[in-house]
């Protein structure tokens, strides 16, 4: 639910009940991954989705007899080859869904608006779901925060809140949202409790060095994917506001000065377009020694064999250039900067999802990597 936190949020401080059903776990091909949610309120407002429309309408009707009742309710929703009329997923996946009751006398409540003005603000924090167990626990809810501290509670024995509390400060670290498997007793017990896990984490990073017009489309392309993207160059004629609107903020500096002082994290994404050996070459250096999600460096085949060369010769290691995706992007047959942003941005896609960049014709590889089976 909290990949629709600002609508959400803006309904509970208008004093809206609503219901959010939220994609528990995912199997085969389905469309969306664990946590996205759609909500409906007591208007029949909707928004959100959770299955990019196969399973939406049975899902509203979960939610408004959720909102009638008040009870929270877990569903699965499959293809059956048996019966091709069934509500169902079209794509041959399967997905289960929990559907909770956010009333105004509904006691979490207090903890969804929480977690929801949290979510909203940017801040760090996880929501903590019973996803699965005996019906008196269903949906209910604890909120932790980064230091360890929670507020709520998931109607066990105080030791279930406490091992829920780690369980979802080691998803948050990892910026993962996902589900994890205790017993009542707050011990690890396949078969007992399954935990639904909501992080809400600053947006990743994603630092373009070079301030070029295939920079400027790239800056959109990172936008549109939900990164915070920084522009930086070391020439201030150039890297300015109103030539790269849309980045989040322009920083005139040397890059590899920049990149030393700035913070990165194991999610961060570095674009180098510099195309100049003075600028790139010491950026790279740093960058390919540090622990970030992906770094890549634009040029043609000539400059790539010239810059591997001096970055050797600066003591990268095999290893260390191994990480470099250099030219940057996938072989789309790009020529204007809109399709070269295009082809970087599938490049990164690929990587962080673990997908090969081949057509998906013909193919008989997963459509999508990182689901985890219902």
């Amino acid at each position: 639910m909290l990949d629709i936190a600002d609508e959400l949020r803006r309904w509970a401080d208008e004093g809206r009940e609503f219901a959010v059903a939220t994609v528990v776990a995912v199997g085969g091909s389905a469309p969306r991954p664990p946590g996205a949610a759609l909500a409906v309120d007591r208007a029949g407002t909707v928004i959100g989705s959770v299955s990019g429309g196969c399973v939406e309408g049975a899902v509203y009707e979960l939610c408004a007899q959720a909102l009638q009742d008040g009870e929270s309710v877990v569903e699965r929703f499959g293809y059956s080859d048996d019966d091709a009329f069934a509500v169902g997923l079209t794509c041959g996946g399967v997905i289960d869904i929990l559907v909770t009751p956010v009333g105004v006398g509904t006691p979490d409540r207090p903890v969804h608006v929480a977690a929801l003005a949290a979510a909203a603000a940017g801040e760090t924090a996880a929501l903590v779901r019973v996803a699965r167990g005996p019906d008196d626990l269903l949906g209910r809810t604890l909120l932790v925060r980064p230091d360890g501290a929670y507020e709520g509670g998931l109607g066990g024995a105080p030791v279930l809140d406490r091992t829920a509390a780690a369980e979802a400060r080691a998803l948050l670290d990892a910026g993962r949202t996902g589900t994890v498997e205790v017993s009542e007793d707050g011990a690890h017990c396949p078969g007992g409790l399954t935990l639904l896990v909501e992080s809400s984490v600053p947006p990743p990073r994603m630092i373009v060095f070079g301030a070029v017009d295939f920079a400027a489309a790239l800056v959109r392309a990172g936008k549109f994917l939900g990164y915070h993207v920084t522009l930086c160059d070391a020439r201030a004629v150039f890297a300015t506001p109103q030539r790269f609107p849309e980045a989040d903020e322009v920083v005139v500096d040397w890059p590899h000065r920049y990149l030393e002082r700035t913070g990165t994290d194991a999610r961060t994404v570095l674009c180098v377009l510099t195309h100049d050996a003075k600028f790139d070459v010491p950026v790279l250096v740093r960058a390919l020694r540090m622990p970030v999600a992906f770094v890549g460096a634009m040029g043609s085949r000539r400059t790539h064999e010239d810059r591997d060369r001096r970055l050797r010769d600066a003591g990268l290691t095999d290893a260390e250039l191994a990480q470099l995706h250099s030219p940057i992007g996938l072989d789309l047959g790009a020529r204007t900067p809109e399709e070269t942003a295009l082809s970087i941005a599938a490049e990164i896609v690929a990587t962080r999802r673990g997908g090969t960049g081949a057509p998906l014709r013909g193919a008989h590889t997963p459509i999508h990597h990182d689901t985890v089976a219902a």
